[in-house]
């Protein structure tokens, strides 16, 4: 656990009792932020994601490790009358409880909302889920794919003339997972001024929903469905991906300074003079002829020189890079946003740190993510002040699952007891 002063978060506990993604990014955000996460696994496989692959380090997710540093693990079985007790136990001394399970889930298991705050009555419980507490849909399960249809991001994204697109990163999962971290914030604020604790509905549907802005204005403004118009903006052009001689990059030509620019730099004024492109919404809608001009132009230059010409004269425009290039780019590890921890197994893990810095300093150096129950002695001990005969008796009681046939010995070093 960091015990850095000058993390923002530093004092703040979060139980989490989270898995997969969306839940997993949200606590992480915070962990990132100094605040001490427990995440509470199951002890018999853990998380899912921990099981996701290939790749595999050492037999390690590399899934489960890029969403889950700076977190302890303690693996309780939640479903067994004394694993439940003790998870009250910890959400008691907890500042947020945070869960991404359906609906029901833990009321079924005896910790639900009331039973927390049974305990702890300022206690913040923010709930992750598909489509939320309330409505119709409330009960149906939500993972990312779905969430990217139902929300209309999929119908929108891809070839005009293609299928429906996903994302090609887990979106609904991410953006929930950081409007979770965004409420939390705000109710410790809340709870700093009023003492009031309270709970939290996130619904992936709702955040995702949220991402529509200009394409839901469109629609209430004309009654129609945007439609699919895959790299190309409705209303600036050139304004997308092209093709150059050893890859591709994107330009932004937004406002006619820009455009007078581009044409000299691609060395066509005589372009300032055709009426078909006098003013962005005329180049808008003579689209395909600006592009059927400038296209050829593109692809008699490398990428290289191209971004340095329209750099030079001032135009946004950037390399579309692989993620290998992402990782491996200057101004990343510069900044200090590629950053490796130790992992006991996996060896050396590599991240991309948290975006947000204060004061200018790069972020703090983290902690690998965990093995399944590294640290539930720890934990207990910590929080709760347990003695090692407290432990030992509630893991007799089956707090940490079904016992295999194997000594308990080798069943508490499985678990990292």
């Amino acid at each position: 656990m960091r015990s850095s002063d000058r993390e923002p978060l530093s004092g703040i506990k979060v139980l989490d009792l989270c898995r997969v993604v969306s839940g997993p990014f949200a606590t992480m955000q915070l962990g990132d932020l100094g605040a001490d996460i427990v995440k509470i696994e199951d002890p018999r496989h853990g998380d899912e994601s921990r099981r996701y692959g290939p790749p595999f380090i050492a037999g390690e997710s590399a899934y489960f490790l890029s969403v889950n540093r700076n977190k302890r693990s303690c693996a309780i079985d939640l479903k067994s009358a004394s694993g439940r007790d003790t998870v009250l136990d910890l959400a008691s001394v907890a500042d947020v409880v945070i869960e991404n399970f359906r609906p029901g889930t833990l009321e079924k298991w005896g910790l639900g909302f009331g039973a927390l705050r049974s305990r702890k009555p300022d206690v913040i419980l923010c709930s992750i889920s598909g489509f939320g507490r309330t409505g119709g849909d409330a009960g149906r399960p939500g993972y990312d794919l779905i969430l990217q249809g139902e929300s209309g991001v999929m119908d929108i994204t891809g070839d005009p003339h293609g299928p429906p697109t996903k994302v090609g990163t887990s979106i609904a999962d991410l953006v929930t997972g950081l409007y979770t971290s965004q409420s939390v914030l705000a109710a410790l604020m809340r709870k700093s001024r009023t003492g009031e604790g309270g709970r939290l509905d996130v619904s992936m549907l709702d955040a995702m929903a949220s991402l529509l802005t200009f394409n839901a204005g469109m629609y209430f403004a004309t009654g129609q469905s945007p439609r699919r118009r895959g790299n190309v903006h409705p209303t600036i052009s050139p304004y997308e991906p092209f093709e150059v001689r050893d890859g591709w990059i994107n330009v932004g030509v937004a406002n006619d300074k820009f455009w007078t620019a581009f044409c000299e730099v691609i060395d066509r004024p005589d372009l300032l003079q055709d009426a078909r492109f006098e003013t962005a919404p005329q180049r808008a809608a003579n689209r395909n002829e600006l592009v059927a001009i400038i296209s050829p132009i593109f692809a008699t230059k490398t990428r290289v020189e191209w971004l340095q010409a329209l750099g030079t004269a001032g135009i946004p425009c950037g390399a579309i890079k692989s993620v290998g290039e992402v990782c491996e780019t200057p101004q990343l590890n510069e900044r200090g946003m590629v950053q490796t921890v130790r992992h006991p197994v996996a060896g050396d893990v590599r991240f991309i740190a948290r975006p947000t810095r204060f004061a200018d300093q790069p972020p703090a150096p983290s902690t690998p993510p965990p093995m399944l129950g590294e640290h539930t002695r720890e934990v207990l001990a910590e929080w709760l002040g347990w003695s090692d005969d407290r432990i030992e008796n509630i893991a007799a009681e089956g707090a940490f699952g079904e016992r295999p046939t194997a000594a308990l010995s080798e069943y508490k070093t499985r678990l990292r007891l």
